[in-house]
Formats: structure tokens, sequence, C-alpha cells
């Protein structure tokens, strides 16, 4: 059944899907994951865009934006609520836009502790600025750990897309995710929902990723994407040289993999693909 997005949830998220990419723990292929949906996205036509909530900016730099040129992004956004026609960048990718994870953006989540409402603050910034009305699906980028960047990223969100790596102790730590979800959901947004869970760095060769599998899907059913990402050295390669593997290498099976996927979201969540992305 297609989900959509809750139309109480402020002016822009009720025209836009707006997903968190989110787990608390690193190296699950999160970052990896937000660049290249949102590019096969933009490949597919759907005007895009992501933000770079993660301090490390790696996000950014899949995105080829080099850290000197790093300034007016995330951060901004966040403590003026108020961007302009610099904070929202172009990408070589057609219809991908970004929001830099600039330098600042470490000493955020000391700063918002004692301001008002400090887990509404991109919400309020997403919903307040005309800029952000023309694109059709946003992707937040969130850092590992729940402080107050993914907690905000939450509150604005339609959705939550989980990456989950497929080895030993893979599902430990969902359960805190899912908790969180569910503690978001109840005191600050009420249109929250998971839309997802990803398996990452799958290797058919590898029994154990077969058992990971076997247990996501029993435990979490429908809400494990039928797309796997494989584990693939293009997919690790492509950062390095500041582009998503679809455009870094498009017939690699880690570049087929995510336009699987940005088909598979597009599909679940009832949004079109324009006519006009057929020759893409």
């Amino acid at each position: 059944m297609a989900h959509r997005p809750a139309e109480n949830s402020g002016d822009i998220i009720s025209r836009s899907l707006v997903l968190a990419v989110a787990n608390q723990k690193g190296g699950v292929g999160k970052t990896t994951t937000a660049v290249n949906l949102a590019a096969a996205l933009g490949l597919a036509g759907v005007p895009t865009l992501l933000i770079d909530m993660d301090p490390q900016g790696n996000a950014s730099t899949g995105l080829g934006v080099e850290r000197s040129e790093r300034y007016n992004g995330t951060y901004t956004l966040l403590m003026t609520g108020k961007p302009d026609e610099n904070t929202i960048r172009t990408t070589a990718v057609p219809n991908l836009s970004l929001i830099a994870s600039d330098i600042d953006l470490a000493g955020s989540e000391v700063e918002l502790v004692n301001r008002d409402k400090r887990e509404f603050h991109l919400k309020q910034a997403l919903a307040g600025s005309a800029v952000f009305a023309g694109f059709r699906v946003i992707l937040l980028d969130c850092p590992p750990g729940l402080g107050l960047l993914t907690l905000n990223a939450l509150v604005a969100a339609n959705g939550v897309v989980v990456p989950l790596q497929a080895e030993f102790f893979a599902l430990e730590g969902i359960s805190s995710l899912m908790h969180t979800i569910e503690a978001v959901r109840r005191r600050f947004n009420p249109g929250l929902r998971l839309a997802g869970i990803l398996l990452t760095m799958f290797d058919r060769r590898n029994s154990l990723s077969g058992l990971v599998e076997k247990d996501a899907r029993e435990h979490f059913g429908d809400w494990v994407f039928d797309v796997m990402i494989p584990r693939n050295v293009r997919v690790s390669e492509a950062p390095s040289h500041g582009k998503p593997v679809l455009t870094y290498d498009a017939k690699s099976a880690g570049a087929e993999a995510y336009a699987a996927l940005a088909t598979e979201v597009l599909r679940k969540e009832a949004i079109m693909i324009p006519h006009q992305a057929n020759g893409a």
C-alpha cells in the first residue's frame, strides 16, 4: 500500500516527501545510501534535495563539494531558518541539489540545547521558505547517534529509511532507533513513520548475509525493501572522486541497485516519475 505524507505536518512537508536516512550505528552505508538514492531520484527526473545533517560532511564530499567551499549550509539553515539563493547548491547530477554540511555544524547541538523549540528548527526552516517548494523529495543524511541533529531530522521528516548492514550484530541497536521513532511520533511528529529498512553491503557468497536477510524479513516483514545493496568496490570508490556511483560507474552492480531502490521508493510512496525522465 502506498504511503502519503501527513497533511498536518507543515506546508512544505505536505507537498514534498521528506525522508530521514538514519541509523545510530556508523559504518552501515547511511551516507552512501543518502547520496546514491538522491542521485538515482534526480536521474529519474524527480526534483530532489539532499541536506547534509552530519558534521563529518561525507555527503557533501560525495557530491564533490570541497571543504573550503562549505559555507552558508546546514548550520546557517538551522540557526537562522532563512535560506537564501546560495544555501541550496546545484550539483553535477540532473535534478539534484544539496545543502552542504558547513564547518560550524559540529557545534550546533550545543547551541541548540538552550533554544526554544530546539527540536523544530529544521521543520520550521523547511516550512517557512518558498525555496523548498520545488523539490518533490527531500533527503536528510543524519549523523550516527540520536542527538539533536538527528532529532531535528526526525521531527521534519515524513518517513525514515534505515540502512542495515548485512553483518553480525546488524539487528542490535535497531530497537533503540525504533523506540526513538515512536517517541518522536508521540511527542513531536505524529506523521512520522518507518519508510523502510535497507539491507546494505550484502554479499550473496556469504551465508551470514543470507541469515541477516532472513532475520530482518522475519522481524520487519514488508518494511524491508525488496532491493538489497551489494558489497561493491565501485560504490566504495565513487566518493573519493566526488561522485555518486550512478555517475561514476552507471553499469556497476551498486549503481544498478540504487537505481532499483529509487524505483521502489517512488512506487511505495506513489510518486509518479515525470514524463521527461523517460529518456534519462
